[in-house]
């Protein structure tokens, strides 16, 4: 199953994202918004951080964790590649996601992402598992 697939948007990034459960859709948005953000090819993973976070329903748990994760990435200059869901109980998650500091390297960024937002957002169950649409502000 492939991890998710940028699709156009009139003025921001979108991406369709996949995932047999929903920590691994979880996982996989994470990922999609960084490798749309910047280059993760040969990423060292030497930075790790823990991430908890809660939300009233399963669409606010992935934007928080989303936005979560780009605020430790902004406040450590930092891209991450490598994310895992450690426990998953009702809507609090926490997870681990790993990447590499920038040290001031911009040339891996490709899009600055402001934030993920709840446009149209829905996760929906399919055949094969589940899918979201993200949309990210830029």
């Amino acid at each position: 199953m492939r991890r998710y697939d940028q699709i156009p948007h009139t003025a921001d990034i979108a991406a369709r994202i996949y995932g047999r459960t929903i920590p691994e859709l979880l996982e996989n948005a994470a990922f999609a918004m960084f490798d749309m953000a910047g280059d993760l090819e040969g990423l060292a993973l030497e930075e790790a951080v823990k991430v908890a976070v809660e939300a009233p329903d399963t669409e606010s748990l992935l934007v928080s964790w989303l936005n979560e994760l780009l605020y430790i990435s902004y406040s450590r200059d930092a891209l991450f590649s490598w994310f895992h869901v450690l426990t998953l109980e009702g809507n609090r998650l926490t997870a681990e996601a790993k990447g590499q500091r920038l040290k001031g390297e911009t040339n891996r960024l490709r899009s600055e992402i402001k934030a993920a937002t709840y446009h149209d957002l829905e996760i929906k169950r399919t055949g094969s598992g589940y899918e979201v649409t993200v949309v990210f502000d830029v």
